[in-house]
């Protein structure tokens, strides 16, 4: 595997070695041993979560300020655009941003640390992503800032109105979520 960050040091991109021939091909999504020799991360992880969303569904920006959760996405069916945004006060790179394109055919995975809000928009026809969780969701902790906050400044590739939950178009923006310190 290879690891890759931009911008937020904490955030990062893996690239798996995908094995391929004539009959289709193999690779490890996960390795306990090696994600944490590669990343220098020991991530427990205790849930997975599988979700499907149709072209243009917005899910997020999601956090939990109780049990926070760290995440490892990958996109099995589709492409997404994956969005992790930095919620600590106390970082030099609060408020800022970090976008990936996932998908099935280039099979790159993204963590996300606990203390990021994370969301994602579905950019093909139909989008199945899962993701392994540092910790049980906890609805009394669950929030959700405002995918299109100006102060945030996501550059989000929507080509239509996104499809959004009651949830998601009643998230806060950052200036008055509540955050981790």
């Amino acid at each position: 595997m290879s690891i890759v960050h931009i911008k937020i040091p904490e955030v990062i991109q893996i690239k798996p070695q995908v094995f391929a021939d004539d009959r289709g091909f193999f690779f490890e999504s996960y390795n306990h041993q090696k994600f944490a020799q590669e990343t220098g991360i020991i991530a427990n992880f205790v849930q997975d979560n599988h979700s499907c969303s149709k072209q243009n569904v917005l899910r997020g920006l999601h956090y939990q300020i109780q049990q926070p959760q760290g995440k490892l996405i990958r996109c099995v069916a589709g492409t997404i655009f994956d969005v992790a945004v930095d919620i600590r006060k106390s970082s030099a790179t609060f408020g800022k941003w970090v976008s990936y394109e996932l998908s099935a055919e280039n099979k790159y995975l993204m963590w996300i640390p606990p203390g990021f809000a994370h969301g994602f928009l579905v950019l093909s026809e139909v989008a199945e992503v899962l993701y392994k969780t540092t910790d049980y969701y906890a609805p009394q902790g669950d929030r959700t800032i405002l995918w299109n906050d100006p102060d945030l400044g996501i550059d989000w590739p929507v080509s239509a109105t996104p499809i959004l939950s009651a949830k998601d178009q009643a998230g806060k923006p950052l200036r008055t979520a509540e955050v981790f310190d």
